[in-house]
């Protein structure tokens, strides 16, 4: 059993490593990017139908989006488009992007909000649709209120490549990004293949640097996290093979405060949107050595070695977590049905109850929380947050109030 579980983790490593050795934009064959425009690369339950919509078969040059639908219950409200043809920001035109996901945001250390995107298309009426796997746009917009404006204009390319191949290694999403002493970090996620959905499945985890406020980008080996669930001794500054690595395949970072200060927090679940949520924490100097990293176990902080303990139960989608000097807590959005909100006193929690502030029937996945929000930033309880939706595959800017 023992030889059989090496096999299978060499395998997985010799895959994780050739994957990550892209360093450069890799395109896939346009057999491969057929499918972005109709949606098949995100593993969400609506994939759209042209002919539905009444579109020419292969789909029309600008995508499927529609109108933002209205929404204003008193708390929460949708605000406007931030990708897609119809956003304020014509991202189409500008940038290349009919249509793209996730939209992670975070501060680069200077005011700049950056935000990576997942699985990108452009003209779809071109043969490879103008897919990319992850974008990168920027912000320096604090007035949110009458929506999110978009820096610069010029086609959005890939931020890192990938072999485009379903079984190897079909893309590269973007799962959380943070900005320490003047170096951008973005952890991602190697997608092996779509399966049904809400269900996918990873090679590794990793996290790319960027020297350049995202520019370009490189993934040291250190950071490579198999998801293979056993452990393996590796020499120093090859990719982690340990069992911890499966809960830690999308992620979401928080810079800790008060009595957590000093420490960055990353919170982790398995590849889908089923699993439970987990944290590690590391000391800002220690991003790109996993093996440095430190896990709750429900009673307390242990190194590789440890069991760690669920803080949220599954299931536990895409999340974003953030500290909240107007409530005095730290923040957590994810979207089971509907996007919920759960506060707690400390990263580790315990974690309350989440409150739903937005309806399932909004179609929203993703909620990725903006740092210029006044709630972020101790000036008032709205919290704005990037929520992309179903039907439309774009990102949109949510408001909600945190009190």
């Amino acid at each position: 059993m023992r030889r059989i579980t090496r096999t299978i983790t060499t395998l997985a490593l010799s895959a994780a490593m050739a994957a990550a050795a892209l360093t450069a934009v890799v395109t896939p064959p346009p057999a491969q990017a057929s499918g972005a425009c109709s949606n098949s690369g995100t593993g969400i339950p609506l994939p759209f139908d042209f002919g539905s919509l009444g579109f020419p078969r292969g789909g029309a040059a600008q995508g499927p989006q529609k109108p933002l639908p209205h929404f204003d219950n008193g708390r929460t409200k949708t605000i406007s488009w931030v990708t897609g043809p119809l956003s304020r920001n014509k991202t189409f035109t500008r940038f290349g992007i009919s249509g793209t996901d996730v939209g992670v945001a975070w501060d680069n250390g200077r005011g700049q909000t950056l935000m990576a995107f997942g699985d990108t298309f452009g003209n779809c009426l071109r043969q490879d649709r103008g897919w990319r796997n992850n974008t990168l746009l920027r912000s320096t917009d604090t007035n949110l209120e009458n929506g999110l404006t978009l820096q610069r204009r010029g086609y959005a390319g890939p931020m890192f490549g990938a072999f485009g191949f379903s079984g190897i290694e079909k893309t590269k999403i973007p799962t959380a990004g943070i900005s320490i002493g003047g170096k951008q970090y973005v952890n991602y996620m190697s997608v092996r293949a779509w399966g049904p959905p809400s269900r996918w499945f990873t090679n590794y985890s990793a996290t790319a640097v960027s020297s350049n406020n995202g520019r370009s980008w490189f993934t040291p080996q250190s950071t490579i996290r198999v998801n293979a669930g056993v452990d393996v001794a590796l020499p120093a500054g090859w990719p982690s093979v340990n069992h911890v690595n499966p809960l830690f395949q999308q992620s979401a970072y928080l810079k800790g405060v008060g009595d957590d200060a000093g420490w960055v927090y990353q919170y982790g679940t398995p590849n889908g949107r089923f699993g439970a949520a987990h944290i590690a924490r590391f000391r800002p100097g220690d991003i790109l050595d996993p093996g440095k990293y430190q896990y709750w176990t429900g009673t307390r902080w242990a190194g590789g070695a440890a069991r760690p303990a669920a803080i949220v139960r599954g299931p536990v989608t895409e999340l974003s977590v953030a500290w909240s000097p107007y409530l005095n807590k730290y923040v957590m959005l994810d979207s089971p049905n509907g996007v919920k909100l759960r506060t707690a006193n400390h990263p580790q929690g315990p974690w309350s109850a989440g409150r739903r502030i937005a309806p399932s029937s909004l179609e929203l996945y993703a909620p990725m929380m903006l740092p210029s929000s006044p709630a972020l930033r101790g000036t008032g309880p709205e919290l704005y947050f990037n929520a992309s939706r179903w039907d439309d595959y774009n990102v949109a800017l949510i408001r909600t109030k945190v009190r």
